[in-house]
């Protein structure tokens, strides 16, 4: 099985550049590369040497309002290995219009999402016809698809050079793709625990997949995993008592009284494809949901079920929360009917074993 964002750049990548009279300027470059199976062949060394030639774009400026100061945005996005050969995208018009919705936030042009679907697709759909995907194992079934492998797909605006604080006028966008597999550390238990520190501050950029966003998440991530704990869970800044997010997820809470309930989106929480995703399978299923405000008390004693949702963590459950020094525990530490329900759903649609109701997985090539 694949690890989790593996920096294994794809040979063909995309890259476009904002002009003054409003177009932008396409380009796909095709990277250093051997065939899958002659890479597979290489020394290490040799293989790490071809793979960071990919990683290099010397057109791209180093210093900048990105690399100095955060300003940018990124999407995350897979693309599914199905039985007959082929790969689907999950819903890449709802990444395209949240990046258009990003750039719009941090005042830079914004990169229409036609042209974001169009691109994502492109760039996939060469890269499997030299065989740079992650082929369908029918083992994968049989864990409901929790050890499968996909293509991860990066989207990320970049700035022009620039040394003083100021917005981005003429930004790139780039889109690069990867192998991933299973996000989670497996060799940690599902256990969570709340932060004191602050994710997002309401009137700032929560709500936009910013770079700087993901600084605090990773060092109390990092934290919370050397102290034994998979997830941290971040709490509204002004009150520490309203649950908002995982580290780099939602998060979802089944309640005793057969409600789902998730945070309500504002500009501290960001929306999340999977998680809207999971609000429309459990409708689907006739499961009451409701987007409101929750606090880490009823959370802790009115939960039957936890589970967080996200690109890269897909839908992985929660075993129990830890807060102000006590531990409560759901489902007795074990995965719960509805969210394993609605993990099997999810990922069934996206690797073709489950009915696509709604129309989510598009075809990279024809």
């Amino acid at each position: 099985m694949a690890s989790a964002f593996t920096l294994s750049i794809y040979p063909w990548v995309y890259s476009a550049q904002y002009q003054q009279d409003g177009s932008w300027q396409e380009s796909y470059i095709e990277k250093p590369h051997q065939t899958p199976q002659q890479e597979a062949a290489l020394p290490e060394d040799e293989r790490n040497r071809l793979v960071a030639q990919r990683n290099s774009f010397a057109e791209l400026p180093l210093v900048n309002y990105t690399t100095q100061y955060g300003l940018g945005c990124f999407e995350g996005l897979k693309a599914f290995p199905q039985a007959d050969g082929s790969l689907k995208l999950f819903r890449p018009q709802e990444n395209g219009q949240r990046m258009q919705r990003s750039m719009e936030g941090l005042m830079m042009p914004a990169y229409p999402s036609k042209m974001f679907s169009a691109a994502v697709r492109e760039v996939v759909a060469r890269n499997y016809r030299l065989g740079f995907y992650p082929p369908y194992q029918p083992e994968w079934e049989k864990d409901g698809f929790l050890s499968a492998a996909s293509v991860y797909i990066r989207p990320f605006s970049y700035a022009e050079p620039g040394i003083g604080l100021n917005l981005s006028r003429k930004p790139w966008v780039v889109v690069v793709t990867t192998p991933v597999g299973s996000y989670f550390d497996s060799e940690l238990p599902a256990k969570a625990i709340t932060t004191d520190k602050a994710r997002a501050t309401r009137g700032g950029t929560g709500w936009i997949k910013c770079d700087a966003n993901y600084v605090t998440p990773i060092l109390v991530k990092k934290q919370m995993e050397a102290e034994g704990y998979m997830e941290a869970i971040f709490l509204d800044a002004r009150e520490q008592k309203y649950v908002e997010e995982g580290s780099s997820c939602n998060i979802f809470f089944y309640l005793k009284n057969g409600t789902l309930v998730t945070p309500q989106l504002g500009d501290t929480i960001l929306p999340g494809i999977n998680r809207k995703s999971i609000l429309t399978l459990a409708r689907d299923k006739g499961v009451k949901t409701e987007e409101r405000d929750i606090t880490i008390d009823e959370a802790m004693d009115q939960a039957a079920e936890v589970f967080v949702t996200g690109t890269a963590a897909g839908v992985a459950y929660l075993e129990s929360i830890t807060h102000g020094g006590r531990c409560a525990v759901f489902n007795n530490g074990a995965i719960g009917e509805l969210t394993w329900e609605l993990l099997l759903t999810l990922k069934g649609i996206q690797y073709g074993s489950v009915e696509d109701k709604h129309g989510w997985m598009v075809p990279v090539a024809d």
